[in-house]
């Protein structure tokens, strides 16, 4: 951040008083701006018969590559909200929300990933959007595992099928440290 956000001042790079960290304070109007991590949503939609909805990534980054719907959280909604969105957007999906799946805190990137699991109707209508070239339901033994566009919904469908074979529920939780720019 260069400018404040309040005033339009150039902003300084120091540790405010009391604070622990340096951030972008207004000289002018004092405004202290905090930027914090991005909180990214998803969903693991799975249907009656244990098949996942998988999306083929038709956008930057990672295109050509299997997913999940998952996405950025949106001011003013939940996050369970927040990934039935996405899996409209990617999927045209409807899914019924259920249980948190996955938290995964990836510092390098200051985000943080929440992956729920969703139950769509067996009838349930998807196909491609403009995120997603291709959409297809695919039981655990079909999944491109090598094609998977992101570590942390690999980490995150992984648990989820551990999980269901052992037939228990949890929210597990890691730190993803991804290999330095």
């Amino acid at each position: 951040m260069k400018f404040c956000s309040s005033c339009g001042h150039a902003v300084e790079h120091r540790i405010p008083e009391g604070d622990h960290q340096p951030r972008a304070v207004c000289p002018v109007c004092s405004a202290v701006h905090y930027i914090n991590p991005k909180m990214v949503v998803g969903c693991i939609p799975e249907t009656p018969d244990g098949r996942i909805l998988m999306c083929k990534r038709d956008i930057l980054p990672r295109i050509g590559k299997w997913t999940v719907p998952a996405g950025y959280l949106e001011m003013g909604e939940t996050t369970a909200e927040g990934a039935a969105r996405e899996t409209i957007e990617e999927s045209q999906a409807l899914v019924t929300m259920g249980r948190l799946v996955a938290v995964m805190d990836i510092p390098r990137v200051d985000q943080v990933y929440l992956i729920y699991h969703g139950t769509l109707a067996a009838d349930a209508h998807f196909g491609p959007t403009p995120e997603s070239s291709e959409v297809c339901l695919m039981r655990e033994e079909d999944i491109p595992w090598s094609e998977i566009a992101f570590r942390t919904i690999e980490i995150a469908l992984r648990a989820f099928f551990e999980d269901r074979r052992l037939g228990i529920s949890r929210v597990h939780h890691e730190v993803v440290r991804l290999p330095a720019r």
